[in-house]
């Protein structure tokens, strides 16, 4: 018994984050923390529970809400999708460490890498921070609504030491020295781990890679190896530097590595190499996602194409440039050659046009369905209505995870966890925050994939192990009271809708709508009461920015 409890969570079937069976339990929380869990529980607030599944709130591990928690403390979409806990700064792109001449190109970075709203970015950060320690504490000062970490972000790392020389060259053993400390000053203040990217499509201000990018093995290894020294923390890669991959790395480092791994034709060899890489001791823990990965682009910055040379090449190009190369022949025929060379393996036939003043009838058609009635390349079929349209053409495309069925492998294999929700990030092309929502209504009760015990526990108890959170990620007396009720017959993650609310009036694609998500609380506070988000809890910031003491 428990009737000192300010809050009971009465007859719910507790998912507890384990993986073990769930049980018909309640829950008693006092304070910001789970004080018993079990039948018969009583308190002085009741939340009803009855036909619903009780579970650890849910941890994303791979978010970019670096820049948003200072606009939008409240963190959504995710707070209303279960989410009670989120890692920011992944693919190397924190804010933190900045030289204060540095903000606008930091703004312009995050402008073609993440499709982050310049304006938004200029005016909604207060800019009140150089090292990592102090971002930290200007997130405390916000009073986020949800548990905020992050990693410290290579490319930042590389512009706070070597200036603007970090877009051009490979570093000085001394600038990778300075590089080191900065690097363990950040995870002594309470950094999750190190992120890089060497992703080919990351190009950042002016269209040129992305810092990270100019690092070469040597480097990236001896900040990693920070890591190892402390005894603490995850390193994230997007792409690799290594041509074999990072299980070799990973063995060398010691520490825990995590990397997209999407569902492509490749998945199925994928997974049989780091089953057999697992078999033999690997802690490489390959993100996966269970939502397929639609992108929507605009004709005027076609952020997924940069990964074609040619369309790479003109990234920093204004409106009239634009105009004048997708007309030029000669760089459409480099484009066509870069289509049939690049590492971007577009499926043409999913490439769909959705917005055009000028050729409404093309709308929801292929563009290679187009390209055969007109003899030409897809490619052309695009450009040509770009140009028609001024540059105001819409389409979008399935990147991958387009197969349920090459998901359904990925999501049942040992050895994975859930990520690239990129939460914060790609505003106008997608919303992927709703991850865990989509897992529960279409891997668990629409194509049952998973037990609903396992895909809690990828939700929450997995995460908190790799990471090595204390307390969180688990329903249990000691842990902190994040917790997520759900209605596993009725959830799913809701429309996605644009609303104009981002500093300076820019628009962005949100999915604050779900359906089947019964209460959150974070840290003891309800943010979501009888589906009902609750917007005054969600001010007073129950979250808990983590720090030197968040880990075990």
């Amino acid at each position: 018994m428990a009737p000192h409890a300010d809050i009971v969570i009465k007859d719910g079937l507790v998912v507890d984050g384990t993986g073990g069976p769930p049980r018909h339990a309640d829950v008693a929380i006092a304070g910001d923390r789970i004080v018993d869990v079990g039948p018969g529980l009583t308190g002085a607030r009741v939340l009803d529970a009855d036909g619903a599944i009780v579970t650890p709130g849910f941890i994303d591990i791979h978010t970019h809400y670096d820049a948003q928690v200072f606009w939008d403390p409240a963190l959504t979409p995710s707070c209303f999708h279960g989410v009670t806990t989120v890692f920011a700064g992944n693919c190397g792109f924190s804010i933190a460490p900045v030289r204060p001449e540095h903000h606008e190109l930091v703004a312009r970075t995050l402008e073609n890498v993440e499709d982050m709203d310049f304006t938004a970015l200029v005016e909604g950060v207060p800019w009140d921070f150089e090292s990592f320690a102090q971002y930290l504490a200007s997130v405390t000062s916000r009073r986020p609504a949800l548990n905020f970490g992050a990693f410290v972000g290579h490319s930042a790392v590389r512009l706070a030491v070597m200036g603007t020389d970090a877009y051009e060259r490979s570093a000085t053993p001394g600038e990778v020295d300075a590089m080191r400390t900065v690097v363990r000053e950040a995870m002594e203040a309470g950094a999750v781990g190190f992120a890089t990217s060497y992703v080919g499509v990351h190009l950042g201000a002016d269209g040129r890679p992305v810092p990270s990018r100019f690092a070469d093995i040597e480097e990236f290894e001896a900040l990693a190896g920070v890591l190892t020294a402390l005894g603490r923390g995850v390193i994230e890669v997007s792409g690799s530097p290594y041509a074999e991959g990072l299980y070799d790395f990973q063995r060398r480092n010691g520490r825990p590595v995590t990397t997209p791994m999407l569902a492509t034709p490749a998945v199925h060899d994928q997974i049989e190499r780091h089953l057999a890489e697992w078999r033999a001791g690997s802690s490489l823990w390959p993100q996966v996602t269970p939502r397929p990965l639609v992108m929507g682009l605009n004709a005027a910055q076609p952020y997924l194409l940069n990964g074609i040379e040619a369309m790479g090449a003109i990234a920093a190009a204004d409106h009239a440039q634009r105009v004048g190369y997708y007309r030029d022949p000669e760089w459409r025929a480099q484009v066509r050659v870069g289509v049939a060379t690049s590492s971007l393996r577009l499926d043409w036939s999913q490439v769909r046009l959705t917005a055009s003043a000028t050729h409404p009838e093309l709308l929801d058609r292929p563009l290679t369905e187009i390209a055969a009635q007109r003899g030409c390349d897809p490619i052309d079929v695009l450009l040509d209505t770009a140009v028609d349209d001024d540059l105001e053409t819409s389409f979008q495309t399935v990147v991958a995870n387009g197969d349920p069925d090459g998901v359904a492998a990925l999501l049942g294999a040992d050895g994975m966890t859930l990520g690239l929700s990129d939460a914060g990030a790609h505003l106008g092309q997608l919303c992927d925050a709703p991850q865990g929502t989509h897992l529960l209504a279409h891997y668990v009760r629409e194509r049952p994939t998973l037990p609903v015990e396992k895909a809690i526990r990828m939700l929450s108890g997995l995460q908190a192990d790799l990471f090595d959170l204390a307390d969180r990620g688990y329903l249990r007396p000691g842990a902190y009271a994040d917790v997520a009720v759900i209605d596993l017959q009725r959830v799913d993650p809701g429309p996605t809708r644009r609303v104009a609310d981002l500093p300076g009036g820019a628009s962005r694609l949100t999915a604050d709508r779900p359906e089947g998500v019964v209460h959150v609380l974070v840290n003891g506070t309800a943010i979501v009461n009888d589906h009902r988000p609750q917007p005054a809890a969600m001010a007073e910031g129950p979250g808990t920015v983590l720090g030197p003491g968040s880990f075990s």
